[in-house]
């Protein structure tokens, strides 16, 4: 096998394993977008809909058997938030009465409960139950890709923060590294001056205040589209 075919074979392989990763994630990134913006929706209409065998997932947040937080999805991008009192028929909703709603139904849906922590330094999206494991899979096969390679237009540590801190930084790097995905198979061109770790830090917090704006709007069309 010549030098020039290992090269075409490089370089084709490269470019489909960005493409498959980026599909996915992207989906992964709207749905987790369309569960940070919930519709409004009251206890007793969750409570419907699970008797109904309609709910796909809940997630809620709880202390001391009170729950503090509760929203559910009927589909991918359906999410809808309790908004109104913890309370039913005069008595407290408790974490024991929603597990007995859940698993009432044939069809039981996937609880998840959230922890009442603030986030750490990595991406909250990619991990999430809302976005699926494989997409958690899918964003560690992206990080490993960058962390052994020699990127091109900034160092590790600069795509680190950008990955972790920055929220949305995978996309960054499967659409640029190491050649801009638009400008097809071929080399990279390298760059005289690579952005360090500091810089990259700095732009990691315009990233995230960017994901903030991306999810809202991924809410906002979800809610126009879906009603």
């Amino acid at each position: 096998m010549n030098a020039e075919l290992v090269t075409r074979i490089r370089h084709r392989s490269s470019f489909v394993f960005r493409l498959v990763l980026l599909v996915p994630l992207f989906a992964g990134l709207v749905v987790a977008g369309a569960a940070h913006w919930p519709s409004s929706g009251t206890l007793a209409e969750f409570r419907e809909a699970v008797a109904a065998g309609e709910v796909d997932r809940v997630n809620y947040r709880a202390a001391n058997g009170e729950l503090m937080s509760l929203t559910w999805s009927e589909s991918p991008l359906g999410w809808h938030e309790v908004e109104s009192e913890f309370a039913d028929q005069g008595k407290p909703y408790t974490t024991q009465r929603l597990m007995d709603d859940v698993h009432r139904p044939a069809v039981q849906p996937s609880v998840t409960q959230e922890s009442n922590s603030g986030s750490n330094s990595f991406p909250d999206w990619p991990f999430e139950a809302t976005a699926g494991w494989w997409i958690t899979g899918l964003w560690w096969l992206a990080f490993l890709a960058m962390f052994f390679s020699t990127p091109r237009l900034a160092n590790r540590w600069a795509w680190f923060w950008l990955f972790t801190v920055g929220q949305i930084g995978v996309f960054f790097y499967l659409l640029l590294e190491p050649r801009p995905l638009w400008r097809g198979l071929g080399e990279g061109v390298p760059r005289a001056k690579r952005m360090d770790g500091t810089a990259g830090c700095g732009f990691s917090l315009l990233l995230a205040i960017a994901w903030a704006l991306v999810s809202f709007g991924i809410g906002w069309l979800v809610k126009l589209v879906l009603g």
